[in-house]
């Protein structure tokens, strides 16, 4: 079987379901008598898409950048508090408890925050959308770093491996699979994030289109803008899965 035909078996089921969904979503709309400002039709989306007078370029790359700075930011700092914690029980103590609370925290409470403190800007909104994103990957990285076969560490005792290289060969080798795993979940993640911090505090961005679009109930452009979001958010995805099937292809499995 070719990979087209590969691809194809794979994502059909998808495609139909996406087909369906905008089919009845025409059908209810046309049949339905819905009105425009609550529910518009596919092709009016598609018209704010690609004939609107909405600058998508500006705001498309402000909501990109946005996102791809929340994602790098939110996996440097899990990966790295994750280390922090497998390496040493005594930052364990210190840093989870806290680590926790902050999760726990509201961000839509903490964006008004970043506003006060950072003005306008992509920074607040990448911030926002690490602070969301970045748990997953903490709590991910310490676990995949914890959960070694002792058969593997007792080799590595036995050849008078040093902790630091038995972290390198085999903890690190053994947690990419947790690690890649967290990271499909901090790129959505980091969508929702950046999204919030538009909502609350941005001048331009996609977020920014949606607020903007309230006043007016242009609904359509809210949904084109939508469709552009979950464009950049499913490439975004699809960049970490190709990571994973580059860097750890055993790790396919681990989700």
């Amino acid at each position: 079987m070719t990979k087209f035909g590969t691809l194809a078996n794979r994502y059909w089921p998808t495609l139909a379901l996406f087909a369906f969904l905008l089919a009845s979503w025409q059908a209810a709309v046309t049949f339905g008598n819905i009105r425009e400002y609550l529910l518009p039709a596919p092709l009016s989306v598609w018209n704010a898409l690609w004939h609107g007078d909405t600058a998508w370029a500006g705001h498309l790359w402000t909501t990109t950048l946005e996102i791809i700075g929340a994602f790098l930011m939110a996996a440097v700092v899990g990966v790295a508090l994750g280390v922090a914690i497998a390496w040493s029980p005594v930052l364990a103590n210190a840093l989870v408890p806290f680590l926790v609370f902050v999760n726990t925290l509201p961000k839509v409470a903490i964006a008004p925050l970043f506003l006060i403190w950072m003005g306008y800007g992509i920074f607040p909104n990448m911030l926002m959308g690490a602070l969301i994103g970045f748990f997953p990957v903490v709590i991910n990285t310490a676990v995949g770093l914890s959960q070694v076969e002792p058969d593997m560490l007792d080799l590595g005792r036995v050849f008078n491996a040093p902790k630091w290289k038995i972290f390198v060969k085999i903890r690190i080798p053994n947690a990419l699979p947790y690690i890649l795993s967290a990271l499909k979940i901090t790129a959505t993640a980091a969508v929702v994030g950046a999204i919030v911090g538009e909502f609350v505090a941005s001048q331009r961005g996609l977020g920014y289109v949606i607020v903007t679009t309230q006043s007016s109930m242009n609904t359509s452009v809210a949904f084109a803008a939508l469709v552009w979001i979950s464009v950049v958010g499913l490439v975004l995805y699809g960049a970490v899965v190709l990571l994973a099937h580059l860097w750890a292809p055993w790790a396919e499995g681990v989700d």
